[in-house]
């Protein structure tokens, strides 16, 4: 059953400090950022973490069509419109003035032939709509730090047959949250075990992967090969992410693997 969900109450706030500009709910939260002086790059540690299942795929075009449920300040959707143009990006976002805000003090970019932003709540637009994508990719809180219907298991088996075969979601979550280990057990029931939480960075966040039919089985020597062109090509440095996933995560004959279990 669809619900009726309403747009947010709450104040949407913009502070800066440092030439960095920050987008709050009213509170001290930080919901997205920017560098003023680099309004293409990802500021905060666990965005580029986001982006770490650009080195999970080998095709040059992946992903082809991506899903971002939540807007904030739009550095995801505006990495993947400049680094991958092939890209059609589609964003669900609940409350309409994070668009005009973004569009207009963090440079979303207004093209509607690559970059489609719907109004609305994504729990809906998951459950009812049939698109298919490579890359869904979860980022929506309320101004409490709250996902809601995000946070649901009728939700992330709705993102699991919304993927293509080769597709990947990805998820925010607070690491250090109670609710934590209930969110990656549904994630995880939703993927029939094709999931894998990542090291949290500094900020605290965790990000999930699950994998839909086609398995993640990669050494480390391949991720690092990856995060190495893909510095070039881009800027961003997933040294980091690797070196966390390295040390914290266990990875049985040094690959890492999600869909599948070793034998």
């Amino acid at each position: 059953m669809t619900r009726r969900s309403t747009a947010p109450r709450h104040a949407v706030d913009i502070s800066e400090a440092d030439g960095v500009r920050y987008l709050h709910f009213g509170s001290e939260w930080v919901q997205g950022a920017m560098r003023i002086a680099r309004p293409w790059a990802l500021e905060l540690d666990y965005t580029r973490d986001m982006m770490a299942g650009l080195l999970l795929r080998d095709a040059a075009d992946w992903p082809r069509r991506a899903l971002l449920v939540g807007l904030g300040a739009g550095s995801l959707a505006k990495f993947l419109y400049r680094h991958r143009p092939q890209c059609r990006i589609t964003v669900v976002e609940i409350n309409p003035r994070i668009e005009l805000i973004a569009r207009q003090a963090f440079k979303l970019p207004d093209d509607p032939r690559r970059l489609i932003v719907h109004i609305g709540c994504g729990a809906d637009f998951m459950l009812g709509d049939d698109s298919c994508f490579d890359y869904i990719l979860v980022d929506g809180f309320d101004a409490a730090a709250r996902s809601g219907p995000l946070d649901t298991l009728p939700f992330y088996q709705a993102c699991r047959a919304r993927l293509a075969a080769d597709g990947l979601l990805c998820v925010n979550l607070f690491g250090d949250s109670r609710g934590f280990a209930a969110s990656v057990r549904r994630i995880d029931e939703a993927f029939a075990g094709a999931s894998a939480v990542f090291p949290s960075c500094a900020c605290g966040n965790r990000i999930v992967f699950a994998s839909s039919d086609v398995p993640v089985d990669l050494p480390l020597s391949t991720l690092r090969a990856r995060a190495a062109e893909l510095k070039k090509a881009t800027g961003l440095d997933l040294g980091p992410t690797i070196g966390r996933l390295q040390l914290r995560h266990p990875l049985p004959e040094g690959r890492l693997r999600i869909g599948q279990r070793p034998s």
